[in-house]
């Protein structure tokens, strides 16, 4: 109770059951019993979870099953291994058509982050430039999982009365140990688009088209930014953009993940 992670800010007993049995730095992991943890393991296991919990979401939520997170590779007290992505403030100077793929590929993760098949809502603390990267390939990830929260919607949230007067021995750490706990009802399902639309999208895309269209495209954002009071405005919002985004986009090489589908599938 009381770790710092913005990962268990609402914890469900899934999601720890997940934890437990996903959790890779153990001899004989993915046993579905708590006994081949050791006392070092627990300790080394909540360690992480309060100071990042960045590798352990990896680990749980692989990217061989479709999750949109770089793959891990191991680790070694706080430096984790993972494969290379370049962040996305790199991209900031790019071409209109590599810009419209990426807000493309942005908008989707962020949907397949609130909407999944195993019923958790993903939602960002934060986002920065660092946040999202690009593999070699083109296709978008997430960069840096560690301001990321978790709400079992199957579940529900589990988080008890009063949680935020538990202190566990990691949390003075990182952060201040009086910062509250951000209440679970208070987190809307467009909460990470709009952060989004304010942070990232109108810097990837700003100045990068042909008037009327570039217009359209501030004028999305805008609303989008703007839609913590309107959910359906958001989504309207939204919805507009990709709509206006999709035949900016090309269908050559420099798109590996998609080329060559692009040129025979709908989908693209």
């Amino acid at each position: 109770q009381g770790l710092s992670s913005p990962m268990l800010r609402c914890p469900s007993q899934r999601l720890l059951d997940r934890i437990v049995r996903r959790y890779a730095e153990v001899p004989d992991a993915g046993s579905i019993y708590m006994d081949h943890l050791t006392d070092r393991d627990k300790l080394r296991l909540l360690y992480t979870l309060s100071v990042n919990s960045h590798p352990i979401l990896l680990q749980i939520f692989p990217d061989v099953e479709g999750w949109p997170f770089p793959r891990y590779l191991g680790s070694c007290g706080r430096l984790v291994v993972s494969a290379s992505t370049q962040p996305l403030r790199d991209f900031y100077g790019a071409a209109p058509e590599v810009a419209a793929d990426l807000a493309l590929q942005l908008l989707a993760v962020l949907r397949s982050m609130g909407t999944n098949d195993l019923n958790y809502f993903f939602y960002f603390t934060h986002v920065d430039a660092g946040t999202f990267g690009v593999f070699s390939n083109g296709h978008l990830f997430i960069r840096d999982a560690s301001t990321l929260g978790i709400i079992d919607k199957e579940e529900g949230s589990q988080l008890i009365d009063g949680q935020q007067e538990y202190k566990d021995i990691f949390s003075c750490l990182t952060v201040d140990c009086q910062s509250a706990f951000v209440s679970c009802n208070s987190i809307r399902e467009k909460h990470s688009l709009v952060m989004v639309c304010q942070e990232l999208l109108p810097k990837l895309l700003k100045g990068k088209f042909l008037q009327p269209v570039q217009e359209k495209i501030d004028s999305f954002l805008q609303h989008c930014a703007d839609g913590l009071a309107d959910d359906h405005g958001v989504d309207e919002a939204v919805a507009k953009l990709a709509e206006l985004l999709k035949p900016l986009r090309s269908c050559d090489s420099r798109f590996a993940y998609r080329y060559p589908d692009c040129k025979y599938s709908d989908k693209y």
